[in-house]
C-alpha cells in the first residue's frame, strides 16, 4: 500500500481523485471547443440542414429544465444530461463534412469568433431572457396567490 509523503499512511496526495478531475476538466474543454465550432458550423452554408435541425434539438433538450430522468433522483437524474447531451455532439459532428468541422474547430480552439463586444452583448440577451422569465414567473405567482 503506497503512503502519503508524511509517511503518516493512507492514500497517496493526489492519487485517483486527482486524476481523474484533471480528466474530467479536460473532457470537459474539449466538449466546449466542440460545441462551440458545431455552433460555428451551423452557420455555414456547407453543414447540412439536417445536421443544424439535430444540433437545435441537442441544444434545446441541453437547457431544457424537462429530462428524461429528474435530476432531483440522486445519480440517475444527471446520467441522461451526462450521456444524450456529449452522444447528440457526437452525432452532429458526424453529420458535418470533416473539412467543415476542422475549419471551425481551429476557429474556436483559437478563441477569435467573438469581439468582446459581441461577447457583452450575448451576456445582456441572455441576462434579459431570464430577467424575463423570472418576471412572468413573478406576475403569475402573484396571480395564483389569493
Amino acid at each position: 500500500m503506497a503512503t502519503s509523503p508524511d509517511g503518516a499512511g493512507g492514500p497517496p496526495r493526489g492519487g485517483r481523485i486527482r486524476r481523474r478531475l484533471a480528466k474530467w476538466k479536460e473532457d470537459a474543454g474539449r466538449l466546449k471547443t466542440e460545441v462551440f465550432a458545431l455552433y460555428l458550423a451551423s452557420r455555414d452554408p456547407r453543414t447540412p440542414w439536417y445536421a443544424k435541425v439535430l444540433l437545435a434539438l441537442v441544444i434545446g433538450y441541453a437547457i431544457s429544465p424537462i429530462d428524461l430522468i429528474p435530476d432531483f433522483i440522486p445519480v440517475l437524474g444527471y446520467v441522461d444530461d451526462l450521456v444524450i447531451v456529449p452522444a447528440g455532439v457526437a452525432a452532429v459532428s458526424r453529420l458535418i463534412p470533416a473539412e467543415v468541422m476542422e475549419e471551425y474547430r481551429e476557429e474556436a480552439r483559437k478563441g477569435t469568433a467573438f469581439t468582446t463586444r459581441q461577447k457583452w452583448i450575448g451576456a445582456g440577451i441572455i441576462i434579459a431572457v431570464w430577467l424575463l422569465v423570472l418576471y412572468l414567473f413573478l406576475k403569475l405567482l402573484l396571480r395564483l396567490i389569493p
